[in-house]
């Protein structure tokens, strides 16, 4: 058996993120070594002391600080010697306020990196791999029943944002940043000699179980901490994003390993990364019926409205989203909504 130091080397930017862990994670099982950046080591002890600690002991997991993305040559040293590179390095948050800020910070962060991958990959990069976002796919809000595919592009925040300046309601920034991020990678790829090829993964509303947990629960992943407001009886909140679909965090991981066990298959792609609808009201109905002894403690909210009980999207929608692609490509389906959100809360009892 060859030892750890003959496997390929992924790199994974922003490594310590909620949907990054889970990627690293995926390559680490998959027989990988993986390197993550970060924007500070302290920022990452959790991962090196924690569930990655093994792979750190045994020289298959590392980290290298990254502190600014968008410095021209700030990944140039990370890359060297790597067989892929997932870019999960992006602002995220719900109060932007500054979209110049963000755009600048998304779209710099994937050209310098693009810039180092094509200055000192070498011969051993095959495949460069952007998390993006279905923010990328949705274009202008629908009059009539529609269906996204990977076909489509948002077509309309960039002006918008450039219309409302700061005025720009937050959403609308994430969705200009997002899309803009990802057209500067295919525009980098049709305007360079370049002897990796490239993938998009376009995933929804990401949630399931992390994989680390912060002292606080308040300070979980955006997405993540919708399971533990509602196991813990908050309110129930409003949706954070206005697409309706959701995605398990370790099927955007997978998809993410497909891509570079894929090269060929996956070049030049964009994978759409959708289970089905997502529904705050479906998580309360389900924590009430797993949780018989916090039927008290969950809100009750409006029981089964707003959602069908498939979860799929409603054959009269102006934004049914098609991730079939994804599903044929890697000939596994989805991890399905109900799954996601029982996993999640049982790793988050922890907090209870």
């Amino acid at each position: 058996m060859s030892s750890s130091i003959d496997q390929p080397l992924v790199l994974v930017s922003a490594v310590n993120g909620y949907i990054a862990s889970w990627t690293a994670k995926a390559f680490l099982d998959a027989g990988y070594n993986v390197r993550g950046t970060t924007r500070s080591i302290q920022s990452s002890l959790a991962l090196l002391n924690g569930p990655f600690k093994t792979y750190a002991d045994t020289g298959r997991f590392s980290i290298v600080q990254v502190s600014d993305i968008t410095l021209p040559g700030a990944f140039d040293s990370a890359i060297r010697g790597c067989h892929a590179v997932v870019h999960t390095a992006s602002p995220m948050s719900l109060n932007f306020k500054d979209p110049d800020s963000v755009i600048n910070i998304a779209v710099s962060g994937v050209k310098s990196i693009l810039n180092s991958a094509r200055d000192y990959g070498g011969e051993t990069l095959k495949t460069f791999v952007l998390l993006s976002s279905f923010a990328a796919v949705k274009g202008r809000p629908k009059d009539e029943p529609y269906t996204f595919t990977e076909s489509d592009w948002d077509d309309f925040s960039g002006d918008e944002v450039a219309r409302l300046g700061k005025t720009s309601p937050s959403g609308l920034i994430y969705k200009a940043s997002k899309a803009a991020a990802e057209r500067v990678m295919w525009d980098f790829q049709s305007s360079e000699l370049l002897t990796f090829k490239m993938t998009a993964i376009n995933p929804v509303f990401v949630w399931g179980p992390p994989l680390l947990f912060p002292e606080d629960p308040e300070d979980l992943n955006i997405t993540a901490k919708v399971v533990w407001t509602i196991l813990s009886g908050k309110e129930i909140p409003s949706p954070l994003v206005a697409s309706g679909g959701c995605v398990d965090v370790r099927d955007v991981a997978r998809l993410i390993l497909f891509s570079v066990q894929n090269v060929e298959t996956a070049s030049g792609q964009r994978y759409i990364a959708a289970a089905g609808v997502r529904s705050e009201q479906a998580v309360a109905d389900i924590l009430r019926a797993e949780y018989p002894n916090r039927r008290e403690i969950i809100k009750k909210g409006t029981p089964f409205e707003g959602y069908l009980p498939d979860y799929s999207f409603p054959a009269n929608s102006t934004a049914r989203i098609d991730s079939s692609k994804a599903v044929k490509a890697t000939g596994q389906g989805w991890i399905g909504p109900k799954q996601s959100i029982v996993d999640a809360a049982r790793v988050l009892e922890r907090y209870l």
